[in-house]
């Protein structure tokens, strides 16, 4: 079997997996379906916003298939009609046990994380709030209990002591692409040796990191309960999106949920200079580098002083 003889549907939503989608089509293999979220409007219009795997799907020519409810009869019955070989899954949503099971080769996941750390929805943010300098990506095979299964294939990137998520996010989807190629490759290699895939069970650690999702009122700077270092991870770890936020006093005027984006950290109190915007934290401070005021865009601490009366 070549890879333009395995069949495979491709389940995924955001940027992240589009990626994965794109160096598959572009690498010769043979997409048959693409599973998405359904449209959701958007905007102060409220017109429907396709995700970025349907926009893609659509300018390849894959047919699309958007399930309001991954167990519906009629769905499970398209799914079934693309006779598909062997699923893949890259950001998307909780997969029942008829949808995951029905490839004669399984489905396999790529998450964004060194499994077993950080299963859940939002590893790439908590990799980085909670200060580890290392993570990756994991491809495994899919089973009942989420983010569970045998690993196939792991790789790791370094986390620089001052990178947001932004940035590491963008690594992690470059870095997955070669993963998912390079598991649908070894499947591949099995299957026409007639092997077993070769997966790791993934190890027993008592200190399991979670990475549930991040919600508006989990990203506000509490600085009174939180170290400097502490905020500056936390800042980084949620900028650009869905970015860190805070009521702050400045100048004497009080805003509202002000988005942080980026600060410098300090064990020491920092005396406010001109152009400047410190704040005490638990222990040292921190001084804000880039902020934005609801209703004004974003910018550096300096001009947002200049601009104010």
């Amino acid at each position: 079997m070549t890879k333009q003889d395995l069949r495979i549907i491709f389940l995924g939503t955001p940027e992240f997996a589009t990626a994965s989608l794109r160096a598959l089509v572009e690498g010769g293999y043979n997409v048959v379906a693409v599973v998405t979220m359904p449209d959701k409007p958007a905007g102060r219009g409220h017109q429907l916003q396709f995700s970025d795997v349907k926009k893609y799907a659509l300018e390849a020519g894959i047919p699309v298939l958007q399930p309001e409810k991954l167990k519906d009869e009629a769905f499970i019955e398209e799914l079934r009609s693309y006779h598909a070989d062997l699923q893949i899954v890259v950001a998307f949503r909780m997969l029942p046990e008829v949808v995951w099971a029905m490839p004669r080769l399984g489905t396999f996941n790529l998450h964004a994380s060194l499994l077993p750390q950080y299963r859940g929805a939002a590893p790439i943010n908590w990799a980085v709030i909670n200060g580890d300098r290392e993570t990756g990506a994991t491809t495994f095979m899919l089973k009942h209990e989420i983010d569970t299964g045998n690993m196939i294939l792991q790789e790791r990137i370094a986390i620089g002591e001052d990178e947001n998520v932004g940035s590491v996010h963008d690594r992690l989807m470059a870095m997955g692409t070669g993963l998912v190629t390079r598991t649908v490759d070894l499947i591949l290699e099995c299957e026409n040796n007639g092997a077993p895939l070769p997966t790791t069970p993934q190890p027993e650690i008592a200190d399991l990191r979670a990475a549930p999702k991040i919600f508006k009122e989990d990203c506000e700077i509490h600085f009174d309960t939180m170290t400097a270092e502490q905020v500056h991870n936390f800042v980084r770890g949620l900028s650009p999106y869905p970015a860190a936020w805070a009521n702050l006093t400045i100048n004497g005027q009080y805003f509202e949920n002000v988005k942080v984006y980026k600060v410098e950290a300090s064990p020491h109190p920092i005396p406010e200079g001109k152009g400047e915007i410190a704040v005490p934290c638990k222990e040292g401070a921190v001084r804000i580098l880039e902020l934005q005021v609801p209703g004004k865009k974003r910018m550096d601490a300096r001009a947002f002083l200049n601009g104010l009366h």
